[in-house]
């Protein structure tokens, strides 16, 4: 079940929220954890056991780190103090749950990747008869890279003091299993919501605020992603394409992505004030940013904070020299893209990421470029993105390079080519490619804007919604990108 759907809209939402607000206090976290569940087993319901296993093992090494199971069950449970020394049992039950969190996301995002390279490097090495010939696949559960890592972030919180254990198992699971941000983020770690998993407040302000970001967020993926992707779609499917073609394409795509993305955030964020959570910003206008340091901090903001404080800084961040610096840099970068797939696309997007953020740092806090006039750093910053989204949405390597070439113009341009501006040239793509980059580059984030509301914003934010809805009657082409990851 997706956000930007009918039966999500008029159907599984409002009946989830009257028996949200109807259900006594005690029973809310109950209900939405069930809704949840049924949100999330909608696809294929024997998932559901997956992400149950994974919350159960996460909650019993949680109250093993406080000591809460066996002779101290029972007792309050107090914070663990932060820098204390931590026993083995402690050591153990961290380790647990570090370790059946990246298994399970290993064996079932990897598991195929490695299992075709493998097979490639034995048939390189001319050992045929070591090459593993099976039918077996693993299918990829929606959300795991979310779920996982928002699952893993409550055993390491506890562990380092940052955070209290939770006693009750059904609070936990509503944690890990809300509806909201479950399969596509943002990621949002237990110390950022274990207060209001104990007490929030659910008022008249936050439920409209959050029914601005619904609105919005479904006008961007609708209006705006939608069509964007079918340019990007339409090109990078041709095998063929000239250069403008090509470059307006993989500009379609940056605004898809973006779109995308940014507008399943503000969903989640609007749905979770709409239930009184507040979640953190996600997105901060990315395509302004004058370095790949900024565009970093403030694209997939959840995330790239997420890597930075479980993963750059315990590799020792910044502290153990420039060289460790430099690994870490691209340990975490080259990470992050397999995060998003299991692909060497991915890996090379982590590499191009990686390797700019590290020249930055050795050019200069702000990046080498930083003598230039604002809106230059602006347009560079945005073309490696822009060269890195090619790796990104290529469905092979040789198919990401034949694209690279098209756009320096050095590809061998069919003459089937031709017949492509015809199709994403028309008008209807043109202003919204238009409309995209007035927003992208002019307007204020939702986050913003949503602050204060007035009534022109309420039936702006009201009639893009309902063309939304009306678009979704007649468009078949309605993908989410994040689903595969």
């Amino acid at each position: 079940m997706v956000f930007s759907s009918h039966l999500f809209i008029f159907y599984y939402l409002p009946l989830a929220l009257a028996a949200y607000y109807l259900l006594p206090r005690w029973g809310k976290h109950l209900g939405l954890t069930l809704f949840s569940y049924l949100f999330y087993g909608w696809a294929n319901p024997y998932f559901v056991f997956l992400m149950f296993g994974s919350t159960l093992v996460d909650y019993v090494c949680g109250l093993v780190i406080v000591g809460q199971l066996g002779a101290n069950a029972g007792k309050p449970i107090e914070r663990l103090e932060k820098g204390g020394q931590r026993t083995g049992r402690q050591k153990t039950a961290a380790f647990i749950s570090i370790l059946s969190n990246l298994s399970l996301l290993g064996f079932f995002k990897y598991f195929n990747f490695g299992l075709e390279n493998y097979n490639w490097l034995m048939q390189g090495l001319g050992m045929h008869s070591a090459v593993w010939d099976t039918v077996f696949r693993v299918t990829l559960p929606l959300g795991i890279s979310f779920y996982t890592f928002q699952s893993m972030s409550y055993t390491i919180d506890v562990y380092r003091g940052d955070a209290k254990a939770m006693k009750n198992f059904i609070d936990f699971a509503c944690y890990v299993s809300m509806f909201p941000q479950l399969v596509a983020g943002p990621i949002i770690r237990f110390s950022e919501i274990a207060d209001q998993l104990v007490s929030r407040a659910c008022t008249l302000e936050k439920f409209a605020r959050g029914v601005s970001f619904l609105c919005l967020g479904m006008a961007k993926k609708v209006i705006l992603a939608n069509p964007c992707g079918k340019v990007a779609d339409t090109v990078f499917d041709a095998g063929s394409a000239h250069v403008l073609d090509a470059w307006y394409a993989v500009v379609a795509y940056a605004f898809q992505i973006y779109f995308d993305f940014s507008g399943y955030s503000d969903m989640a964020i609007g749905l979770g004030l709409m239930l009184g959570f507040v979640f953190p910003k996600n997105f901060d206008s990315p395509y302004i940013s004058k370095s790949i340091t900024e565009f970093w901090r403030r694209w997939h903001i959840s995330l790239s904070s997420w890597l930075r404080d479980y993963l750059y800084i315990p590799l020792g961040g910044n502290r153990k020299g420039d060289k460790r610096t430099y690994v870490n840099l691209a340990t975490v970068m080259v990470l992050g893209g397999l995060w998003h797939g299991a692909s060497w696309n991915f890996v090379i997007w982590g590499m191009i990421h990686g390797g700019w953020l590290g020249l930055e740092r050795v050019m200069g806090k702000e990046s080498f470029y930083r003598s230039l006039p604002g809106p230059v750093k602006v347009v560079i910053t945005f073309l490696i993105v822009l060269i890195s989204w090619v790796f990104f949405r290529a469905s092979d390597l040789p198919s990401a390079v034949a694209y690279l070439k098209a756009m320096l113009g050095l590809a061998e341009v069919q003459a089937g080519a031709v017949l492509l501006g015809g199709i994403i040239y028309k008008p209807y793509y043109l202003i919204v490619m238009a409309l995209s980059a007035v927003i992208v580059w002019r307007m204020p984030q939702t986050w913003d804007w949503t602050r204060q509301l007035t009534w022109p914003k309420v039936i702006a934010c009201i009639a893009s919604f309902w063309l939304a809805c009306i678009l979704l009657v007649s468009q078949a082409y309605n993908p989410f990108i994040y689903f595969i990851f």
